[in-house]
């Protein structure tokens, strides 16, 4: 009787653990279980060197989405971005998304800067105006050779 107590309580606390595990991945991999809190936005850039999926997107300095995908339109010979921002943020229809770097070499994310309009964007819709990423390599290449 005493053996199977111990074995009752190991399990038991085996369980809670794996509960626990299960949900910090969760919370800690910004995934979302039961339902999406985000709308998706489309973007087209001329180059997003460096930009990854699962990437933030800010405004104002605050994180408010992240990327949802890269792609290449093959037509347009562009970079093509879903965005994903979370629903209680509302966009106008002349937002203006940007690629920033943080810092001098570091990460590359999204900036947004609101727009006055007072037509707000809806799931699916496009962000017309964009502004792609200053490349670094090409501006130190320019001033080394002296085409600057």
């Amino acid at each position: 009787m005493k053996r199977s107590s111990l074995e009752i309580g190991v399990g038991i606390f085996v369980v809670i653990g794996i509960v626990c595990i299960g949900y910090m991945s969760i919370r800690l991999g910004d995934m979302e279980l039961f339902g999406d809190n985000y709308y998706q936005l489309q973007a087209k850039f001329q180059s997003v060197s460096g930009l990854r999926p699962g990437t933030h997107i800010e405004m104002a300095g605050v994180q408010i989405g992240r990327v949802g995908d890269v792609s290449l339109d093959a037509a347009e010979q562009i970079a093509v971005v879903i965005l994903k921002i979370r629903k209680d943020i509302k966009l106008t229809d002349d937002v203006i998304a940007s690629v920033k770097t943080a810092g001098l070499i570091g990460d590359k994310y999204i900036n947004l800067s609101p727009g006055g309009s007072d037509t707000e964007l809806e799931n699916g819709d496009a962000i017309t105006e964009t502004e792609s990423s200053v490349d670094m390599e090409e501006l130190i290449s320019k001033y080394v050779f002296g085409k600057v």
